[in-house]
């Protein structure tokens, strides 16, 4: 079988911002798009992970969200102060950040728009995963499935990190090349929670592509506070129709499998995919289960 087609990146006008993308596959397949996570380029969905999926039967899709990789960063300047916006979420007093969720779903929507695309088959993982249920809630007519993987509901009562992912969440970014590509080697190996050497022998490479294509700390800060000041979703996403398929890590460090048991619980009808050895990642050594779940979920 010839290799799914695989376009080069291109950029889309999107809720007035410039989204970097590309695709993998026959365009006149059912489309599946693909949302990354907090600080994560869209190439944290692997070439190999997205032509598999292309190779199913779909024409897929994966973008940089605002303000990571090559679409548009913003400019204001916040500051994460933890303890103030746990007090903020205890008094039930809103949180103030540039954008939320629901304006990176806007994003997403405005992607599929420019694409000529009326519904897809929606995936995200991690911050991706809320941003997908957003999608789901907020414009449901262009949703035909949901799966949301490795997310959370956005409850603050859910246990936290383990404390060596929250070092991964909260550490300060790596200053050039050499530390970039040695941190994230470290932080993928805490947050895969288990040995995985294929996956372990790529990230040089795929630090110095993520490095290659653009760093800006001061987005993921953003990122992170959109995800803070957009609150808990779980009654919001007792109104999803859209069949959905959670998927959630065992042994998930960063976002604990309690998250992922509550979005299935909070979304009529979804169905849950607990996976033994998958921590806060996509492991290649994992890829038929995953690949396979998702794939037969939006059949």
């Amino acid at each position: 079988m010839d290799a799914p087609i695989h376009t080069p990146e291109m950029f889309a006008p999107s809720n007035g911002l410039r989204l970097c993308y590309d695709t993998f596959g026959d365009r006149t397949a059912p489309p599946l798009l693909l949302i990354m996570g907090l600080g994560a380029q869209m190439m944290l969905w692997d070439d190999d992970f997205c032509a598999q999926l292309a190779a199913r039967g779909f024409w897929v899709i994966r973008f940089d969200n605002r303000d990571v990789g090559r679409s548009s960063y913003l400019h204001e300047i916040v500051t994460i102060d933890p303890a103030a916006i746990a007090m903020a979420q205890l008094q039930g007093k809103p949180i103030l950040s540039p954008y939320k969720l629901r304006d990176m779903a806007a994003d997403a929507a405005g992607l599929l728009d420019h694409l000529g695309i009326a519904r897809a088959h929606i995936a995200g993982a991690s911050m991706g995963g809320m941003i997908a249920q957003e999608l789901a809630v907020h414009f449901a007519d262009r949703v035909l499935t949901l799966t949301s993987i490795m997310s959370s509901t956005g409850d603050p009562s859910l246990p936290p990190p383990t404390p060596e992912a929250t070092a991964v969440l909260l550490g300060p970014p790596p200053i050039g090349r050499d530390a970039y590509i040695e941190t994230f080697c470290r932080n993928w190996k805490v947050l895969r929670a288990g040995s995985f050497p294929e996956d372990e022998a790529r990230d040089p490479a795929r630090a110095a592509l993520m490095y290659e294509r653009g760093q800006n700390p001061a987005g993921v800060a953003r990122q992170l506070l959109g995800i803070m000041a957009s609150g808990n979703r779980t009654a919001s996403l007792a109104a999803i129709r859209a069949p959905t398929l959670v998927i959630h890590g065992v042994p998930d460090p960063l976002v604990r499998i309690e998250a992922g048991r509550a979005t299935a619980a909070a979304i009529p009808g979804a169905i849950m995919l607990e996976v033994d050895r998958m921590g806060h990642a996509l492991p290649i050594a994992l890829w038929p289960q995953i690949i396979g779940a998702i794939a037969t979920h939006c059949v």
